[in-house]
């Protein structure tokens, strides 16, 4: 005769199945690879407002930057199935001018990780040449030497 031996209640993994755990922090806070990718985006686009904040200042002035991480699903009527890369949302009212990068398609678009910086800079400076009614080269004159 056989009998059924009562069944434990499931307990929580706490360790992997080599018995190990966690071993602790893959990089320490000191280290550049303990920034998550959309914090280094984050830092890449605050480093080209600073670097066009230096010549415009004055016109940048009340300017809101922002990143999203991706468009949202409704596109504008002149955007025809593409995809943005950003959008100039100008003034109206009480709200301020405000640009909003798009994460994620500015990093797809970067085929290597090193075109991120430049793709960035180059999307920044081409917003604010449309907020500001200037050719991009107007607002950088080393857009494109690279």
């Amino acid at each position: 005769m056989l009998r059924s031996r009562p069944v434990p209640p499931a307990r929580p993994r706490r360790r992997e199945r080599h018995g190990r755990g966690l071993r602790g922090v893959l990089a320490p806070a000191s280290l550049p690879g303990h920034r998550t990718r959309a914090q280094q985006f984050d830092d890449l686009v605050l480093d080209t407002v600073e670097r066009l904040d230096a010549r415009w200042a004055a016109q940048l002035e009340g300017v809101e930057f922002a990143v999203e991480p991706v468009p949202p699903s409704d596109p504008a009527p002149w955007e025809h199935g593409e995809v943005p890369l950003a959008r100039l949302f100008p003034a109206s009212g009480s709200l301020a001018s405000r640009i909003v990068l798009y994460r994620r398609p500015i990093q797809t678009r970067a085929a290597e990780r090193f075109l991120l910086a430049p793709l960035v800079h180059e999307v920044v400076v081409e917003q604010v040449a449309h907020l500001l009614g200037v050719e991009p080269c107007t607002v950088d004159p080393t857009l494109g030497e690279d």
